[in-house]
């Protein structure tokens, strides 16, 4: 038991002086700029203005910024025949902008309905009733005819069995051989 307790006391002592914060990994952010951030990060001074004017749209815009304050306005023709003028100024405050209107606004005269309900009256015609006959054929009652039935033309497979030939094999050697008789030999 003693032995345990030692044990467990030398594991604490030996977690409590490992130093992680040595060995852990370091990570730094890329010291980089690219030459777009450079060129467009720091606002440019600039200068613009355009108009519409057709039989549908009515409006204009002209916008100015000297790198640090934008300054602008635009104008719309409403449908009710009044103009609204937008001027309006944004810098590192905000954005403030001033609405203003010019003109009376129109709207189409009223009309009362002159709808006067009508009555009919009942149709001049009278609808005579649709008159029907009886058929004008007669019907008669069919007539039968059984099939006839014929045995199908198809043929089954016709053999004809024939027997080999065999031909003797010709000689490989065609001239005739000269056979001559053994002489006879006198007898003792």
């Amino acid at each position: 038991m003693k032995f345990l307790i030692l044990a467990a006391l030398f594991a604490v002592a030996a977690a409590d002086s490992y130093r992680s914060a040595e060995y852990a990994p370091k990570y730094e952010a890329p010291a980089y700029k690219s030459t777009y951030e450079a060129k467009y990060e720091t606002p440019q001074p600039y200068d613009f203005s355009w108009a519409v004017n057709d039989y549908y749209n009515d409006y204009d815009h002209s916008e100015k910024s000297d790198g640090n304050v934008v300054t602008g306005s635009y104008r719309v023709v409403l449908p009710d025949g009044r103009t609204e003028i937008v001027t309006y100024r944004a810098d590192s405050y905000g954005y403030v902008a001033d609405v203003k209107y010019t003109g009376e606004a129109k709207y189409p005269e009223y009309v009362a309905n002159n709808y006067k309900a009508t009555t009919y009256s009942a149709p001049a015609y009278k609808p005579t009733p649709p008159t029907y006959s009886a058929p004008a054929y007669k019907p008669t009652a069919p007539t039968y005819t059984a099939p006839t039935y014929t045995a199908p033309a198809k043929k089954g497979p016709t053999y004809t069995v024939t027997a080999p030939t065999y031909s003797a094999p010709a000689p490989a050697y065609t001239a005739t051989p000269v056979y001559k008789a053994p002489a006879v030999q006198p007898q003792y």
